[in-house]
């Protein structure tokens, strides 16, 4: 209900024509467009053509994207859940620490009610409350070592603080610009149903009452939140090497000599192996948390919000989308390899005839003397 589709992002584009509504009338009905410069002809009102120059269009995999919650503001009855994702990875002992000695947050189990039943936390999530309380609904945070946090019924300025706090226990810290792109904002309220849900781009958590049962499906689609969010920086990462390849293939197309070297090309493979490392070896993306496997109906709920996000499509665009950086790369090697290959058979051609010539030389000497 409050989310929508990423928009499309374009690069400037030279458009030549005196019929600019037309041309905005071509690209509504979704006709295609060509990258890497290609001239397009549309056609206008009037039954002429239009030509637009187009440059390094790209079009992302759609995802929900959050309307601003200024823009929304608070709704009766329901509160914010936000995640993003600052880094690599967190110094989680560090961190668990610093909460500790911090007055903000107490880090606790994941349940620990009434009826002194304790929940553990999984391996490498941290849970934490806030220890004051601004309003009846409590705030809780969860930290996961993959870098990623999600916090519940916090506001914008909360947020900034908690980054700011991170700062100092993240390895590999991402740039601020991805970190608040990427950023996902939902809304949630309790329902009375016995199961929770996703309705209409809100969550709907069985009620406060059930315990042990409605922190347990918090955590879970905190979970599954944060490989949302961790899985678009890995995305904005993939466009940003996408652009700084762009040059290559537009020379590639335009037969132009290759501007980059052999060391160049090896750095951006390594780039895309450890990216490739990064998403189906070191995450568990691919594969179901084994905190799942013995708790069936937390195991639906968590597969439910993966598929809300569209976790398993996005991880087959971006893996297509590195195969195909990968065969670039590959071609660039092999050009490169190739062309350094020739310049050593013309460095040997070179050498022979130069020892060919000392031994004509030589061969006159004797025949003068």
């Amino acid at each position: 209900m409050f989310y929508f589709a990423s928009a499309v992002r374009l690069r400037p584009a030279v458009i030549v024509t005196t019929a600019i509504r037309c041309v905005e009338r071509n690209l509504s009905i979704g006709r295609p467009f060509l990258g890497g410069g290609y001239l397009r002809n549309l056609n206008t009102c009037n039954g002429s053509t239009a030509t637009i120059q187009v440059k390094g269009i790209k079009k992302r995999t759609q995802r929900r994207k959050p309307i601003s919650v200024d823009d929304i503001g608070q709704i009766p009855g329901f509160w914010r859940v936000s995640a993003f994702s600052t880094s690599e990875e967190f110094r989680l002992e560090e961190l668990h620490t610093a909460l500790l000695e911090s007055n903000m947050y107490q880090p606790t189990s994941l349940y620990n009610g009434s009826d002194d039943s304790a929940e553990p936390m999984p391996p490498d999530v941290i849970h934490a409350v806030s220890k004051f309380h601004v309003t009846s609904e409590p705030r809780h945070l969860y930290f996961f070592r993959e870098g990623s946090v999600v916090g519940w019924n916090m506001t914008d300025l909360e947020v900034n603080t908690l980054m700011s706090f991170l700062s100092e226990h993240e390895i590999g810290p991402y740039n601020d610009d991805i970190v608040q792109n990427e950023k996902e904002i939902m809304f949630y309220t309790y329902t009375e149903d016995k199961r929770s849900s996703i309705q209409k781009g809100n969550l709907h958590l069985i009620t406060k009452d059930c315990g042990m049962a409605c922190d347990l499906d918090r955590y879970t689609f905190s979970n599954a939140m944060a490989h949302s969010v961790k899985l678009g920086t890995w995305e904005a990462q993939l466009e940003e090497y996408i652009d700084s390849v762009e040059f290559v293939t537009q020379d590639l197309q335009h037969g132009l000599p290759i501007r980059i070297t052999r060391k160049e090309v090896m750095k951006k493979t390594g780039e895309l192996f450890g990216l490739r490392h990064k998403i189906n070896l070191s995450s568990d993306l691919l594969d179901l948390p084994d905190f799942y496997w013995e708790r069936e109906q937390l195991e639906n709920f968590y597969r439910s919000t993966c598929n809300y996000f569209s976790i398993s499509s996005r991880l087959k665009t971006m893996n297509l989308k590195i195969n195909h950086c990968l065969e670039l790369v590959e071609l660039l090697s092999y050009n490169l390899s190739d062309k350094h290959h020739i310049r050593l058979e013309w460095m040997i051609i070179v050498l022979i005839m130069v020892e060919v010539g000392f031994e004509i030389i030589h061969y006159i000497e004797l025949y003068v003397k």
